[in-house]
């Protein structure tokens, strides 16, 4: 009897599994139809506790409105902290303000900058993150955590084995990005030969909006296209 339940349940979790199918199709569909009428936009990460007097928070502010106002929008995870930042930058300088938002048991609310027909929610993160990769034109990544780390590394492994095409990757903060971009460089590279110069030829360390632009803009002028491509 009990060797019976155990194999009715078993089936039952495949069975669910089958008809996550559905939900994952909807989420993508609804994510493709909605990022497909955004226009150009750049991508900001960050840390969701970053508190609006750090300056983190002010910089990812300055730096989200000097991008709106170069002609690309800005996309978030939607929640609070760095991703707020981004999204009130680019509603205070007037442009397009993304929102992907994630059902998480902490941390994760959609902040009151996002254009209300352009903030979607997700329950799967694989699907959240295909929509950051495949509407972005760029990634600003800010100080953050293991979702942050996350993004950058999923962005960097896609670009170096080629299931995109390439795009700026700029890291902002000096005093946070060094020690990692080092370990990469002195480790990765040199001591075990693991990755290729070239995989962090589009890696850029930053301290200023004015940076981030320049680089942004310098991709784009190179490849022929304006941010309102």
């Amino acid at each position: 009897m009990r060797k019976e339940q155990h194999h009715k349940g078993w089936n039952e979790i495949k069975t669910n599994d089958s008809w996550a199918i559905f939900k994952i199709m909807g989420e993508f569909v609804n994510g493709f139809e909605r990022m497909s009428k955004i226009g150009p936009c750049v991508s900001i990460f960050g840390s969701a506790r970053t508190k609006p007097d750090h300056k983190y928070y002010k910089l990812a502010e300055n730096v989200a409105k000097k991008i709106v106002e170069a002609g690309y929008g800005v996309i978030t995870g939607g929640g609070p902290g760095i991703m707020e930042a981004g999204n009130k930058g680019a509603h205070l300088g007037g442009g397009t303000s993304v929102g992907l938002n994630i059902d998480l048991p902490f941390e994760q609310h959609d902040n009151p900058y996002i254009d209300p027909d352009k903030s979607l929610d997700f329950d799967y993160f694989f699907v959240r993150k295909v929509m950051f990769v495949k509407y972005s034109q760029g990634f600003v990544v800010m100080p953050g955590g293991f979702g942050t780390l996350d993004e950058l590394f999923e962005a960097i492994t896609l670009i170096q084995t080629h299931k995109i095409g390439k795009f700026p990757i700029i890291l902002v903060g000096t005093d946070f990005w060094e020690g990692l971009m080092d370990w990469i460089k002195k480790t990765l590279l040199e001591s075990f030969s693991n990755i290729s110069a070239k995989d962090l030829d589009l890696i850029h360390l930053v301290d200023t909006e004015e940076e981030v632009i320049d680089i942004l803009d310098n991709f784009y002028k190179e490849s022929g296209l304006s941010p309102n491509f």
